[in-house]
C-alpha cells in the first residue's frame, strides 16, 4: 500500500523566479467522497487515473495509487467525472532536498495559489523558502476534490 505523505501551505511571495520546471493540469474526479476519491487527470499530455483513501487525523497521511493511462481512456473517462474541473498549472521550486510543488489554480478557483511538499515520514524536517505562508494541511476545503465542490471564489 503507497502512503502520501505531505503538507500544503499558502503563499505569500513571489515564487516563480525560482522555478524550474511547469506544467499544465486537468482533472475531474469520478468519486470526490470524503475519504475516498477517484481522481482522472491530464497533464502533459498524458492520462492519469488515482485512488486516495481517507487522510489520518493531522491530515499529512492517506493512501494514495496512481497509474498512467492511454491519453484517450483519461478522455472518455473525463466525460463521465462529476460536474466541475480543477484546472491549474503546477511549479515546480527546490529548497533543500526537497520539491515544493505549487499549484496557480484558474477559473473558480482562480487566485488561489498552494504549495505541498512531499515527505519521507510525517515528521521529517524541510527548508521552507521564503514564499512559504500559513500551513493548512488537513482543511479539507483545500483538496483539490473539495474546490471542485466548493469554489475557491465561493469563500470570498
Amino acid at each position: 500500500m503507497s502512503q502520501e505523505i505531505e503538507r500544503k501551505f499558502l503563499i505569500k511571495g513571489e515564487y516563480k523566479s525560482q522555478v524550474y520546471s511547469q506544467s499544465r493540469i486537468v482533472q475531474g474526479y469520478i468519486c470526490s467522497a470524503r475519504g475516498r476519491t477517484v481522481r482522472i487527470r491530464i497533464r502533459d499530455g498524458k492520462g492519469y487515473l488515482t485512488i486516495k483513501g481517507a487522510s489520518n487525523a493531522s491530515g499529512t497521511s492517506r493512501y494514495e495509487w496512481e497509474r498512467e493511462i492511454p491519453l484517450n481512456e483519461a478522455e472518455e473517462l473525463m466525460k463521465i467525472c462529476e460536474p466541475g474541473v480543477i484546472d491549474k498549472t503546477r511549479y515546480l521550486v527546490r529548497s533543500g532536498k526537497h520539491v515544493f510543488e505549487i499549484d496557480e489554480f484558474y477559473g473558480e478557483n482562480e487566485g488561489l495559489v498552494v504549495a505541498e511538499v512531499e515527505l519521507a515520514s510525517e515528521d521529517e524536517a524541510f527548508e521552507k523558502p521564503g514564499f512559504i505562508g500559513q500551513e493548512v494541511t488537513g482543511d479539507i476545503r483545500y483538496y483539490n476534490s473539495q474546490l471542485m465542490l466548493h469554489p475557491y471564489k465561493s469563500w470570498l
